[in-house]
């Protein structure tokens, strides 16, 4: 901020006329005043005790002193303990607004050919089955944090992997081929994903009735699954896929094509994207590959019964699989073999996986072996962890087809937006295609806002009743406010007002109004400290901060009815450009405003 670092230079230079010592730029610590303190800036002087020989109170005393006489953004200063409180004056903050005003994406930084390309994986779904609430939080981690990197001025490329291939497509493959009677999603009237999950839930419901009726013969859990003529036939699937088996490869591309449809309705509905998919059954072979290349420069040791593996002791990890005896391949084979076609389609700076917490240990070992194998992002890799999403009721699970579906699920969102907003009387002048984009826009809204408020690294509870409220820390109350501004501003143009592009610094204004350019202002700040710790909740939090901020003052002063037109001109501009800061930070978040509710 401007007027920070006109503080900072006036203090370097106070401290080297009050006490006769060169003190750095990085030594003068400003922050924020607190609330229950007068002022708007605080400058710790601890670190300048030893220069001047004073008590803290005398020392803050003395440069309050200087910075009032000496620095025209200085209006007045008061001393508690070691910590001077610093109030900047008005005209400094209105020059802050014209700066702000003048750049239509402020707080951006802009990219170029020559910015560090990152490349952030989230999404990762497998073919045997829809996606759910918990790849609805990883997608729009993903989806953000793609974003925030992408306004911290770096090239980013989305990539999602898919995982096409295992044992668990084939149980979905094989529940079809025996109890599908040649069902398809049209036939069925469904989405292809949801289709096939139920083979999936058909599957392990078999598989149950199956292992019960052989361990009420005596035979123990694991006994009865070993001994499972299904399991047996989806092994033998699995091989026969393995060997490019014609009619199982036939089978396996028509239902994933099923699949990948479903997905893309679900991710365009979301309002998420890709730039680049890479699919297991195309990278599991690479990798394979590379673990083999490691085997024969020696970074890697092959056991007695042919299997291949790294010793990671002397990272104080322990020994881990990459080939087994049979020479089929690991996720962590896998990986490696898609870390490596990645590296050869792009010139990747900084690699992100935004993965659940229960991959912490495998994501660690990942990037030990990507570093022995030469990858030059192996050490530097970022796995965005996150915690795990559940609903007031509890845990979900795939096999038992207790998931909340993300397509029911955002549907659900939409039909909840459009009744309590007809309830509050938000559509009523609306035509019914408008009616039915804002109930689109604020259900979906509730949904991303109320996932990403959360520190990414917590475990969370979504209610989706809670989310979806015109007051408080959510979405819709955010969206209401931009409407509102919006709304006068529009006034404001009906009555021929024309906003100034520079703003006179005589105008007076209120502490209030103080604070609200401050806060946009910190708004810079707020998009680089999101992007340093992976974290939009910082985005989101400080969003509805500022909201909140403006709507007091909406509710304490006049704006279109304020008879001062300096004064009308100044509270416009105020609100046009807290408009502006909050469409920004909610396109970070994947969330749309709307200019009418």
């Amino acid at each position: 901020m401007v007027i920070e670092q006109q503080i900072t230079g006036a203090t370097i230079a106070g401290i080297k006329e009050l006490y006769g010592a060169d003190v750095a730029a990085n030594q003068v610590q400003l922050q924020k005043t607190k609330k229950e303190f007068k002022g708007h800036l605080t400058l710790v002087v601890f670190p300048f005790l030893r220069m001047s020989k004073k008590s803290p109170e005398q020392t803050a005393q003395e440069i309050g002193e200087y910075l009032l006489k000496n620095e025209p953004a200085i209006a007045g200063f008061n001393v508690i303990k070691g910590f001077l409180n610093l109030t900047v004056a008005g005209a400094c903050w209105i020059n802050l607004l014209n700066d702000i005003n003048k750049q239509p994406n402020y707080g951006i930084i802009p990219t170029t050919e020559q910015s560090p390309l990152v490349m952030i994986e989230y999404s990762s779904p497998n073919t045997n089955k829809p996606l759910h609430l918990g790849h609805v939080r990883n997608n729009l981690l993903g989806f953000s944090l793609s974003e925030i990197m992408k306004a911290n001025g770096n090239r980013v490329v989305k990539t999602n992997i898919v995982n096409d291939r295992g044992i668990h497509i084939c149980k979905s493959m094989l529940a079809w081929q025996k109890w599908g009677n040649g069902v398809t999603p049209e036939t069925a009237g469904k989405k292809g994903d949801h289709l096939i999950g139920d083979f999936y839930v058909l599957f392990s419901n078999k598989l149950k009735e199956e292992t019960a009726a052989l361990e009420a013969k005596g035979m123990t859990k694991e006994e009865a699954e070993a001994a499972s003529p299904l399991m047996a036939e989806a092994r033998e699937m699995l091989r026969k896929w393995e060997a490019g088996d014609k009619e199982v490869r036939a089978l396996w591309e028509m239902m994933n094509n099923w699949v990948y449809a479903g997905f893309d309705e679900t991710y365009k509905t979301m309002g998420v994207n890709f730039d680049k998919i890479y699919y297991e059954s195309q990278t599991y072979l690479e990798g394979k590959s590379k673990v083999l290349e490691g085997l024969d420069k020696g970074i890697f040791y092959r056991r007695e019964d042919g299997s291949v593996w790294a010793d990671l002791t002397g990272e104080g990890l322990d020994e881990k699989l990459l080939l087994r005896a049979d020479g089929t391949s690991v996720y962590m084979t896998q990986d490696i073999g898609t870390a490596k076609l990645r590296f050869d389609d792009y010139p990747i700076n900084k690699m992100i996986y935004v993965v659940g917490n229960e991959q912490n240990y495998h994501f660690q070992v990942l990037s030990i072996l990507l570093d022995k194998l030469g990858f030059e992002f192996g050490k530097g890799l970022v796995h965005f962890s996150y915690g795990m999403v559940e609903l007031p009721e509890g845990k979900m699970k795939s096999r038992e087809g207790t998931v909340v579906d993300a397509d029911d699920l955002m549907e659900e969102m939409v039909t909840t937006a459009r009744e309590i907003s007809q309830e509050l009387g938000k559509l009523d002048e609306m035509t019914p295609d408008e009616a039915e984009n804002i109930a689109r826009i604020v259900g979906l809204g509730s949904l991303k806002y109320f996932i990403l408020k959360v520190d990414p690294r917590k475990n969370m509870t979504f209610n989706p009743k809670e989310s979806i409220d015109f007051n408080g820390n959510t979405g819709p109350f955010i969206q209401y406010t931009y409407a509102r501004i919006r709304s006068v501003l529009r006034k404001a143009a009906e009555q021929g007002i024309v906003l100034p592009e520079v703003l006179p610094t005589t105008t007076e204004i209120s502490e209030k109004e103080e604070t609200l350019i401050q806060m946009i202002a910190d708004y810079a700040s707020t998009v680089r400290e999101a992007g340093k710790e992976y974290s939009p909740a910082f985005i989101a939090n400080y969003i509805y901060d500022l909201v909140k901020e403006y709507n007091q003052f909406y509710h304490d002063f006049s704006i279109l009815r304020e008879e001062n037109e300096e004064v009308k001109k100044f509270r416009l501009v105020l609100s046009a450009n807290v408009a502006k800061i909050v469409k920004s930070g909610m396109s970070l978040l994947g969330i749309e405003v709307p200019e009418r509710m």
